[in-house]
């Protein structure tokens, strides 16, 4: 927005300047009017403001402040999305539903990435249906022409696809909104691109895996199951897919592999100690140690390669 609203003002001050000059000296004065000298020059500063707010946002745009942001994006929707959905999944936890299937909402139209789930309004349909939903495709999928989208089962079914269409939000792009694996894909890909040789920038993939930890620390003590979403009266009425601990570690981790993912799991395994998610960050350990043994690195660069650095190389602990 201040890219267009700065256009806009450069726009404005240069169409009103021309303008004021065709106007001058028509009634055959000989002056130019102190109100279209006074505006062009109060336009003037105004568009001088908005260039310093233009570089200003620009100068956002480098990979520090970027990494950042992605991260800040992360803990929000951690927040939004794990922390309240915890807690409103713990009175549903264990339970299943084997009701039959009694109708199915399919997608019609042009792939759509789903954006998010409107729950109180999921639920409520599945109230008034007497049933359960069971949302198929989660968020962040890409759903295809005729894709099944979600299941209604149990009840009377009957509810309206416009209905359910309305509960679920499609959209061109992913969003951070209720996705915590975007921010996290994001900052892999960051990551990834800048341990490529023909990228070569290790600083910014230390600073890209310092966010990737920092978000899976929050993570790590969250109840991750939150797809089970029950109505006031404690019946289930909603489910979703929700991503696991495992399904973090290795959006985290197995595009990274080596050379910076063995530090942040270290800190992990210290975080969760005796926890069972502890137990699954030793496992992936120990699947990164035998990655180092069986790569063609030499006995230096093995030992390298097992060093907790949070810095990346040059100061390991």
């Amino acid at each position: 927005p201040v890219l267009f609203h700065a256009l806009g003002i450069f726009f404005a001050t240069f169409t009103y300047a021309l303008a004021a000059t065709f106007w001058v000296d028509r009634a055959g004065e000989s002056g130019v009017p102190t109100l279209s000298a006074i505006g062009a020059v109060v336009l003037l500063f105004v568009s001088l403001l908005a260039f310093g707010l233009l570089m200003r946002r620009l100068g956002d745009l480098q990979i520090t402040n970027t990494l950042r942001f992605i991260g800040d994006q992360g803990r929000e929707v951690i927040r939004q999305t794990i922390v309240a959905g915890g807690a409103r999944a713990a009175a549903v936890a264990g339970t299943a539903t084997a009701d039959p299937v009694v109708q199915k909402l399919r997608h019609q139209g042009p792939p759509r990435y789903v954006q998010a789930y409107d729950i109180p309004g999921l639920v409520a349909l599945a109230r008034r249906a007497g049933g359960v939903i069971d949302v198929e495709a989660a968020v962040g999928d890409m759903v295809l022409d005729g894709s099944v989208m979600l299941r209604v089962l149990g009840g009377t079914g009957g509810l309206q696809d416009a209905e359910l269409l309305r509960a679920v939000r499609l959209g061109s792009d992913r969003t951070f909104e209720q996705d915590p694996k975007y921010p996290l894909r994001l900052l892999v890909d960051i990551a990834i691109k800048a341990l490529s040789p023909a990228i070569n920038d290790p600083t910014t993939a230390v600073q890209a895996l310092d966010q990737i930890e920092d978000l899976l620390r929050r993570l790590a003590r969250r109840p991750l199951d939150i797809g089970r979403v029950a109505d006031g009266e404690g019946a289930l009425r909603l489910t979703f897919p929700s991503p696991n601990w495992g399904d973090y570690l290795s959006l985290a981790f197995d595009e990274i592999r080596i050379f910076g993912a063995t530090s942040v799991l270290l800190g992990l395994e210290e975080l969760l100690a005796g926890d069972a998610r502890g137990e699954e960050v030793r496992r992936y350990l120990a699947h990164i140690d035998a990655a180092i043994e069986r790569s063609t690195f030499d006995e230096q660069d093995r030992h390298a390669a097992r060093q907790e650095d949070p810095q990346g190389l040059g100061l390991a602990r």
